[in-house]
């Protein structure tokens, strides 16, 4: 009897505690949501966001605004989503794979990536492709082979110090022990026309920049970066599958929401946003822009985030790399 009581009492207790929530959630969204992009408009993360933000609000009557807040190598608009937004359900954050290098590049962030957001879904993989001229190379073993044998002789091209692209290059070029310099350009255009006039040896591409320069004959795909082959390039294999254990990098987009977002609230939105991604022209568009299909729980995507900051923090000091001051 003194069980059944303290359990009738403590269903007493929480029911009530519980109904707000449960309320906010069935409510949830009453006004218009906005999707923070920490990087520019037309970026394949940009498209991505305004991709699901269509069909959000068209699942659930609201409005679901995309607002680029750029700057400080996508820093700035973490910040504003971690620190100066109600934890609501009504601001939420589309990020690539940056939001896990940050930490490691960034020293002073003013917020914590693995403490402040919660995650909500993986929107997408975005697989890599390292590719280079047919007339210096035409396999991976052919590059390390030469880069062996001339220290320092091979270069590559990024797209920035600390970008995925470094670090995906650093990721490899420690797996299969040879030195490279890294030379960094502006945007993929500018790298990939230089790996075409053979004055860069390789560059980690998107695959949808990367793809018809392929097929043309124009450039070679040596590898991907991911751990599965890209389905836009099912004959390349991985690094991996080369020869170099340890050396795939995975670059994908993801969702979060400030941490102290109502459970409930979250698990509405990755509901809603799973609905949206199993849609077949969504997956198509998607494709489009050299992305893959993905989906990952909420605390699955947590649990993820978690593992590559620490795989992102360890590579960062194993390569040397210098955070930005």
């Amino acid at each position: 009897m003194w069980r059944r009581w303290m359990i009738a009492l403590a269903l007493a207790v929480s029911v009530p505690a519980l109904a707000p929530a449960l309320a906010q959630a069935q409510s949830w969204p009453s006004k218009p949501v906005r999707i923070i992009v920490p990087v520019t408009a037309g970026s394949a993360t940009d498209v991505t966001a305004r991709l699901i933000a269509d069909h959000l609000s068209q699942q659930l009557g609201q409005p679901f605004v995309v607002e680029n807040r750029t700057g400080a190598g996508g820093t700035t608009g973490m910040g504003y989503v971690a620190k100066s937004v109600e934890p609501d359900g009504y601001t939420i954050l589309v990020h690539s794979a940056a939001f896990v290098i940050q930490p490691a590049t960034f020293p002073n962030l003013g917020y914590d990536s693995g403490k402040d957001f919660a995650g909500v879904t993986l929107l997408g993989n975005v697989p890599l492709v390292m590719i280079a001229s047919p007339a210096k190379y035409k396999t991976l073993k052919d590059l390390v082979t030469v880069a062996k044998s001339k220290p320092n002789a091979v270069n590559y091209a990024t797209v920035g110090y600390g970008a995925a692209a470094h670090l995906t290059s650093e990721r490899l070029r420690l797996a299969a022990g040879f030195e490279a310099q890294q030379i960094p350009f502006r945007g993929a255009p500018e790298a990939i026309n230089e790996v075409l006039a053979q004055r860069v040896d390789f560059f980690f591409s998107p695959t949808l920049a990367a793809v018809p320069l392929v097929r043309d004959g124009k450039l070679v795909a040596l590898a991907v970066s991911s751990t599965k082959r890209a389905l836009s390039l099912p004959e390349v294999p991985t690094t991996v599958e080369a020869g170099y254990l340890n050396s795939d990098y995975n670059f994908w987009i993801g969702m979060w929401v400030p941490v102290k977002t109502p459970r409930e609230i979250i698990d509405r939105l990755y509901a809603e946003t799973h609905k949206v991604l199993q849609l077949k022209s969504v997956q198509d568009k998607l494709f489009a822009l050299g992305s893959e299909p993905a989906n990952m729980t909420p605390a699955e995507f947590d649990a993820f985030t978690q593992s590559e900051i620490a795989l992102n923090s360890a590579l960062v000091k194993a390569a040397g790399i210098k955070p930005n001051q």
